[in-house]
């Protein structure tokens, strides 16, 4: 298989994939990626696609490998190497906790590798500040050593200070330096008498000697003993912290957790650059690429590739330089690069998983073991042949070529027989006339070419299944100026069958052209078509939404209208109140009813009237009219009372109407006041309004509806009707007709 890889420059998908690794481990990882079982570049595949939704950010995770090596070999660690450490080991726990945060069961699974590194972490925490340095807490002992040797400096320092003001004259500048670790003074060469002390060094050009003033001696002793014990307990602290790193047994794991989340999110990033497509493991030997193209050619040309069990073997014919090679590159990549866990050059790609890949494509002649081009082509051909079956993809550029024509295409025919026998899937490339005729003719096989643009005089690296590919020899011949005479002696000795052959598949093309450009066509009034429907709707729906609003428009007005006619009606109840308003506020009530009231209702029967005998065919029975409203009447059938549509009845002609019960308001007053839904202050607010009005227009009996409930509005209701003096009498209506939930109210006669 890693012949095939090569063949196929895969190693340039790893390099770009390496590219987009953020640690030097995930980097690596890519560089070895080859393919592998199918459940784990199933297992990739998901992990990719979820890293869309969970983006793996890697920042301050270093290899630590080499840093463990060396802890396991007894090294003590750096300060700055072990908080490197600490970051990358809780980097990593973060990590795990975001992803088992989430339902992404593909990287929860690689999230588990990561171990619990706490005690570790929060130790290098505990010591270390965050330039690596060890702190002063870390231990006691440190603590200790170094509140003693701060101030110890600062006695030093300023005896060296009283010093040199002593010896100004005699020093060559006014500094305190080190030397060897001990303070001391720089003096100048001819006035080092004049300083008691023990000279450590002497400057470059020897006019300064650094002197130990003998006073400054037995501080600078006891300051080096303690940075001594300073320096070996900072060893110690650190090698415990060496100690609790190596020992970690779960850090190889997190390490193969960080590098394959690394991976993972580099092919995420392939993906998004390269707008590769997640594939389909489908059915054994069907392939079915859409807009598939090859990922390293910049603006690469799409083309849709079938291979199944009817077509088992593509041929493809055409032009040198007309992207032949690429297109079975195109596939070959496709197929690596699945089943190595990555997403594909395509649009969408349903493909099989293979045994392996077998290729011969390019030129590998072989000069040390004295085989020609030809010799290297019959050797793949030999490893192809005995390796093929139903499960293996086969790729051969140019089969038959390197040798006699004839004997070419009759070898290349048999190794075509072999795969179709052997069930294989193949994309063959070829120039030879007998193998399309071959073909042709063959079950299993099919001719495509690459088209070629003579206009342009360009390739265009469209595939065209079904249609054999000319060799253009002739015309691009004729297009680089070749000798005329030559070119006509050419063609001439071209044979007949030959010429019958060009001629054919040069009327195929172009009834092929004809037929894409019928398709274009047909495909460009098909988008005129659904743009015009979409203009259309969006018409219909600008209508549709202008409806509404000047719906919406006439509802807010009708609204604000009715809203002022109850507020002038309210107004006029209250004028009504007093007996010398009462008239007019009776009148203008009325009129403020009938300026409101809903637009009448088509009435099929005008002469419709109380008291009229109609047929009502929903009841099968007849009744007499007791009341009309809008397009609504009720009918008294026998004991019962019915609200039927007036579209609904049939009158009957059996002379005038009858008187009845039922009361005709010329006013627009109902004598019915629904309470339920109310509260009690609401039920008896509008039963007083209510009352007041009925009384005024001498409206009796009228009907209180506060249904049964908990009885709670029943009883506030007949409360309020004992006593108030307007009311005669109330009692609960018939049963047909409410009964305890409706209370008829008769009024007293108004004066």
């Amino acid at each position: 298989m890693e012949e095939a890889l090569a063949r196929l420059d895969f190693e340039r998908v790893r390099e770009a994939l390496a590219a987009r690794a953020q640690t030097g481990f995930g980097a690596e990882r890519a560089r070895a990626l080859a393919p592998t079982t199918r459940d784990e570049a199933e297992a990739r595949l998901q992990r990719v696609e979820e890293a869309g939704v969970f983006p793996i950010r890697l920042g301050g995770v270093v290899d630590l490998r080499p840093l463990l090596a060396r802890a396991r070999r007894g090294e003590v660690l750096e300060g700055p190497e072990l908080l490197a450490a600490a970051g990358t080991l809780e980097r990593a726990m973060e990590l795990r906790q975001g992803i088992e945060g989430t339902a992404l069961s593909a990287l929860g699974k690689v999230a588990q590798l990561i171990g619990d590194h706490r005690a570790f972490v929060r130790a290098v925490q505990r010591a270390l500040d965050e330039e690596g340095g060890v702190k002063d807490d870390a231990s006691p002992k440190l603590k200790r050593l170094r509140a003693r040797i701060a101030p110890l400096k600062r006695r030093i320092q300023e005896r060296v200070y009283q010093l040199m003001e002593r010896h100004a004259e005699d020093l060559s500048d006014r500094f305190v330096t080190l030397r060897r670790g001990r303070y001391v003074l720089p003096v100048k060469a001819d006035r080092v008498h004049r300083v008691p002390g023990v000279v450590l060094d002497r400057s470059g050009s020897g006019a300064t000697l650094f002197v130990e003033p003998l006073s400054v001696v037995p501080l600078n002793n006891e300051l080096a003993r303690l940075l001594l014990e300073e320096e070996a307990e900072v060893k110690r602290i650190l090698a415990e912290l060496t100690a609790r790193l190596a020992g970690d047994a779960g850090v190889e794991g997190t390490l193969e957790a960080l590098a394959e989340l690394d991976f993972t999110e580099a092919a995420r990033r392939l993906a998004e650059d390269w707008r590769l497509t997640r594939p389909v493991f489908g059915a054994p030997g069907r392939y079915a690429l859409a807009g598939a193209f090859h990922p390293l050619i910049r603006n690469p040309v799409k083309n849709d590739l079938v291979l199944d069990d009817r077509r088992r073997v593509l041929l493809i014919s055409g032009p040198n330089m007309g992207g032949k090679t690429v297109l079975l590159k195109t596939l070959g990549l496709a197929q690596v690069m699945a089943q190595s866990g990555l997403f594909v050059p395509a649009e969408a790609a349903e493909i099989p998983f293979v045994r392996v890949v077998l290729t011969d494509i390019g030129d590998d002649s072989d000069i040390l073991a004295d085989l020609s081009t030809f010799a290297s082509h019959l050797e793949r051909l030999k490893t192809i042949l005995a390796s093929a079956g139903p499960d293996t993809l086969v790729l051969i550029d140019e089969l038959g070529t390197g040798t006699d024509p004839e004997e070419g295409a009759a070898l290349g025919q048999a190794v075509l027989e072999a795969l179709l026998e052997k069930g294989a899937r193949a994309v063959v490339t070829t120039h030879l006339a007998p193998l399309k005729a071959f073909a042709a003719g063959a079950e299993g096989i099919e001719n495509a070419s690459m088209a070629f643009d003579l206009e342009r005089f360009a390739p265009t690296y469209r595939l065209l299944p079904g249609v054999p590919g000319r060799s253009y020899a002739f015309a691009i011949a004729e297009r680089l100026g070749f000798p005329e005479g030559p070119l006509r002696r050419a063609r001439a000795l071209l044979g007949e069958e030959a010429k019958t052959a060009e001629a054919l598949l040069a009327r195929l093309e172009e009834e092929k052209r004809a037929l894409e450009a019928e398709l274009k066509r047909t495909e460009a009034e098909r988008r005129a078509a659904e743009r015009a429907r979409k203009e259309l709707e969006a018409r219909l729906a600008a209508i549709e939404a202008e409806r509404q609003r000047v719906l919406e428009e006439a509802r807010a007005e009708a609204d604000r209208l009715l809203l002022e006619a109850e507020r002038q009606i309210k107004r006029a109840k209250e004028r009504a109140r007093t007996e010398a308003g009462k008239k007019d506020a009776l009148r203008r009530v009325i009129e403020l009813r009938r300026q409101v009231r809903p637009a009448p209702v088509h009435n099929p029967y005008p002469d419709l009237k109380p008291g009229t005998l109609v047929e009502v065919p929903d009841y099968r029975a007849k009744g007499r009219v007791l009341r009309l409203k809008g397009g609504v009447a009720q009918v008294q059938i026998g004991a019962l009372k019915v609200e039927v549509p007036l579209e609904r009845l049939r009158p009957r002609d059996e002379g005038a109407p009858r008187p009845t019960e039922a009361v005709v308001v010329k006013s627009g007053f109902e004598p019915e006041l629904n309470l339920r839904g109310l509260t009690q202050a609401e039920a008896l607010l509008a039963l007083e309004e209510f009352l007041t009005e009925a009384y005024a227009l001498k409206e009796t009996p009228v009907r209180i509806l506060h249904g049964k409930g908990t009885g709670a509005l029943r009883t506030a209701v007949r409360q309020a009707l004992k006593r108030d003096k307007r009311v005669e009498r109330f009692h609960d209506a018939m049963p047909f007709e409410g009964g305890h939930g409706v209370t008829v109210v008769h009024l007293k006669e108004a004066r």
